[in-house]
């Protein structure tokens, strides 16, 4: 049946990334028919199913387009009752995915109902304060049994998917404000210059995301963006023959930038704006202050949310190490990851550096973040941090509203 209130549209190649787009779980037991619901929901075969317990082995990624919540990633996770070694270590990366979902759907079986394992799930989905609806799959197989808590559904008769879907879309919490990066710093009219160096750890073709995302944000507010390169900025300033409203520069430049650029005009970077637009701006400030606190030998996890080719001279893994080492005069035992490598253990750590995470949705960097603070970890970004140890960190937070310094 044809349902106007969602659809599936094929994506184009201008995609919405990832780390924009809500994530959307389907957990539950072995044989619940999770893969089979996806299915239906989507209306696409994004998961293998089989009468065969355990056919999902790993947890299952589609980005897709699903009206009315727009651009979704759908994830179809492994049974949370699996056996064995193996299952073991797959029911750890379902409970991975619990930190990056934004809405859960739990499949329950309805001949069986619902186990104890169905209702630890529903348990942390409480305790991490995730939005969900109960879908009792095999719904068609049962008599009078009791759905008030949730929607019974039948994936191979087609039945209430429809209903399930709306249910979904009511459960997502959207910011109706719609998160900006900048907007609120600029009015229309306003010039911003962005400083954009490129070099050998520049990406061959095309901008990085957070670059993109708030060029997009300046010119959605009626204001002009005029991107250059490091080495040029001083020559564009003094061409312009008016005041830029604002400057934002890469970290990688902030020295030098921060010298060319007049107190007078505001100063930040794309890294602290991508802090601030991720929701964990005022606890990676408070966090840079931790590198004046370390000890000669302290450990440093150094984060980064994607998986890229790293450069001669990457920032994750040279640039940042070197600075710190100049900043401070000690040796430090340094630690990377990347994409969803995050340690489950960060006891050991004395400090987390993480990167802008442009590619990691809201929750799941305010999981990361939450985590090393609960584990008593000061938790900072490169930006922030670069910033900090070039004595400009006050002059880039100065004109953000949502910062105690």
């Amino acid at each position: 049946m044809h349902c106007p209130f969602w659809e599936n549209i094929t994506m184009s190649l201008n995609d919405t990334p990832q780390s924009e787009r809500l994530h959307i779980g389907f957990f539950g037991m072995r044989n619940a028919g999770k893969s089979s619901v996806v299915n239906a929901v989507t209306n696409q075969q994004i998961s293998v199913v089989s009468d065969v317990k355990g056919t999902t082995t790993d947890p299952v990624t589609k980005a897709m387009e699903l009206l009315p919540l727009g651009p979704v990633v759908i994830i179809d996770t492994p049974g949370f009752d699996d056996e064995g070694t193996l299952g073991d270590m797959r029911v750890k990366r379902t409970k991975q995915v619990l930190n990056r979902v934004d809405i859960a759907v739990l499949v329950v079986d309805s001949v069986k109902g619902k186990t104890t394992a169905d209702e630890e799930l529903i348990e942390i989905f409480r305790q991490k304060d995730i939005p969900f609806v109960v879908a009792y799959n095999k719904s068609d197989l049962t008599g009078n049994v009791d759905y008030s808590d949730g929607v019974p559904v039948s994936a191979l008769e087609g039945k209430n998917i429809d209903l399930l879907k709306q249910k979904i879309a009511h459960s997502a919490r959207i910011d109706a404000a719609q998160r900006r990066i900048c907007a609120d710093l600029i009015n229309a009219n306003d010039l911003v210059v962005l400083v954009i160096p490129i070099d050998e750890s520049a990406p061959k073709g095309r901008l990085i995301l957070p670059q993109q995302q708030t060029i997009r944000d300046i010119l959605e507010s009626g204001a002009a963006a005029i991107s250059v390169r490091d080495t040029k900025l001083a020559q564009t300033l003094e061409s312009l023959g008016t005041k830029p409203s604002l400057v934002i520069t890469d970290s990688q430049a902030f020295d030098e930038v921060s010298k060319i650029v007049p107190e007078d005009i505001p100063l930040t970077s794309f890294s602290i704006l991508m802090a601030r637009y991720k929701g964990f701006l005022d606890t990676a400030v408070k966090g840079a202050a931790a590198i004046d606190r370390l000890s000669d030998g302290a450990k440093i996890l150094i984060s980064e949310g994607c998986t890229h080719h790293r450069q001669c001279n990457d920032i994750g893994t040279v640039k940042l190490p070197r600075l710190l080492k100049m900043y401070t005069g000690k040796d430090f035992v340094i630690e990377t990851s990347s994409g969803k490598g995050f340690p489950d253990d960060l006891s050991e750590y004395d400090l987390v550096l993480h990167c802008g995470a442009c590619m990691l949705n809201e929750r799941e960097i305010k999981y990361r973040m939450k985590f090393a603070v609960d584990s008593g970890v000061p938790f900072t970004n490169y930006g922030i941090a670069i910033a900090y140890m070039r004595g400009i960190l006050k002059r880039s937070v100065a004109m953000l509203p949502d910062v105690s310094f």
